[in-house]
């Protein structure tokens, strides 16, 4: 129990982590895209403001006489301060701010402006760089901006403007596409900080909760162990008290206080032996030899001695298991397991109720299947049932002689074979344990 309660703090710990992590990884995705966005609004706003003066390139590709002038010679000495001659040729003419703008606006991404004719096709476009584009990408963005239908927006990577300057409708376009790849770069270096962090403290989250739940589990520890012990001890003084009680009984005859003795007796040895196998169990020394085995004959050979018993409490038995339904796993155990079942059913069916064992396979799995009539368990109780010593009356259990283990121990017996045991109640009335096992391993 204590290993099942620090794995599930440990995975709880780490699911939060993750959530976390990627919480952190989409916020700084989205905030890159949202940048992106605004850098380009922005940009374009400066490429619309200039987009006047700019020069376009002729359809045919050639350059225009004012950009083929030859810049003055620069004083010996002096360096070029813009070593991009193309560009520095294309804003000669403009005023400085203009030149600073135009600037600023091509060391964010690459640009280009296309003039369009009234009918949305290409007339001519310019870009600082045009060993970037081909004329096939220039017409392909062109349709894309007719087909969308909208003056402004988005394709792909690209951004978009439409303004009209000199009576020509211009198409000013923003290509963002390293920006884009600086973001998945970011992105990627993000997810791979976020999974490296998150590893490190989930295995520091593993650790500190291994530390803080060991006190309890060594408390747990002292008590299984206690409780092992003190059913040890008290398995000699019953028998003393039960071999005391046929003596007296020899010589004084038949006594209802000896009746009583003998039966708190046979109650306190039936709670001492389900304490002993749960501490075997809790210890994993129990018989634990699992081989393959006939589970139909295991099952019928605990059921069938019942048949006498629920005739004489005037209930019915109805018994559906075939022949031929093979497991792996403890034979002894799963009978065990079997008789838990049965006992329960009998003790909490209703006066003249039905009792259903069934078994039967699905796929690899083996399922057996327990029913019996009465007063249906609270869904609210249905975990619960399972814990020891644990009974939703009391009262009830102790008419009918429980000690709320014997489940526990049924629970234990399924966790050891790596089963699965649930209750529910399918007719709205009466209760349904179905314990569901593996037939290949354990």
């Amino acid at each position: 129990m204590i290993k099942r309660l620090r794995r599930r703090m440990t995975l709880m710990v780490i699911a939060v982590l993750i959530l976390v992590s990627a919480g952190i990884v989409l916020a700084i995705h989205y905030a890159n895209e949202r940048s992106i966005a605004v850098q380009a609004e922005s940009t374009l706003s400066v490429l619309a403001e200039n987009s006047g003066s700019r020069p376009s390139l002729p359809p045919d590709g050639s350059t225009p006489a004012d950009m083929n002038e030859t810049p003055p010679p620069k004083p010996e000495g002096e360096s070029d301060p813009s070593p991009r001659g193309y560009g520095e040729r294309r804003m000669r003419g403009q005023p400085p701010e203009a030149r600073d703008n135009r600037t600023v606006a091509a060391g964010l991404s690459n640009s280009y402006t296309i003039t369009l004719n009234d009918d949305g096709t290409v007339a001519s476009w310019t870009s600082d760089r045009t060993d970037l584009y081909s004329d096939l990408q220039i017409s392909a963005m062109a349709e894309g901006v007719q087909a969308a239908g909208t003056d402004s927006g988005r394709i792909g990577s690209q951004f978009y403007r439409k303004t009209v300057k000199d009576g020509r409708t211009l198409l000013i376009v923003l290509d963002a596409r390293l920006d884009y790849l600086a973001a998945s770069n970011t992105l990627r270096s993000t997810i791979l900080v976020a999974a490296v962090a998150c590893l490190l403290l989930s295995l520091l989250a593993a650790l500190l909760i291994r530390e803080m739940v060991k006190p309890v589990e060594d408390a747990f520890t002292r008590q299984k162990q206690f409780i092992s012990d003190a059913s040890h001890e008290l398995k000699t003084p019953l028998a003393v008290i039960s071999a005391n009680a046929e003596v007296l009984e020899q010589e004084i005859g038949k006594n209802e206080h000896l009746e009583y003795i003998r039966s708190e007796v046979r109650r306190t040895d039936s709670l001492v032996r389900n304490l002993l196998a749960l501490a075997r169990m809790d210890r994993n020394d129990a018989g634990t030899d699992m081989k393959r085995f006939d589970l139909s004959h295991a099952v019928l050979d605990v059921t069938l001695p019942f048949e006498s018993t629920v005739y004489e409490a005037g209930k019915t038995l109805e018994i559906d298991v075939p022949d031929g339904i093979d497991c792996l796993g403890n034979e002894e155990m799963i009978k065990q397991l079997t008789v838990i079942l049965l006992s329960n059913a009998l003790k909490y069916s209703d006066p003249g109720g039905r009792i259903e064992v069934s078994l039967k396979t699905k796929g690899k799995q083996r399922e057996i299947r327990v029913f019996n009539t009465g007063e249906p368990i609270e869904p609210d109780n249905r975990e619960r049932i399972f814990d020891r010593f644990w009974r939703a009356d009391p009262a009830h259990g102790r008419d009918t002689g429980g000690h709320g283990l014997g489940l526990a121990i049924a629970r234990s017996i399924v966790e050891k074979h790596k089963g699965r045991i649930t209750v529910d109640s399918p007719e709205g009335t009466g209760n349904a344990f179905t314990v569901t096992l593996s037939g290949d391993r354990s």
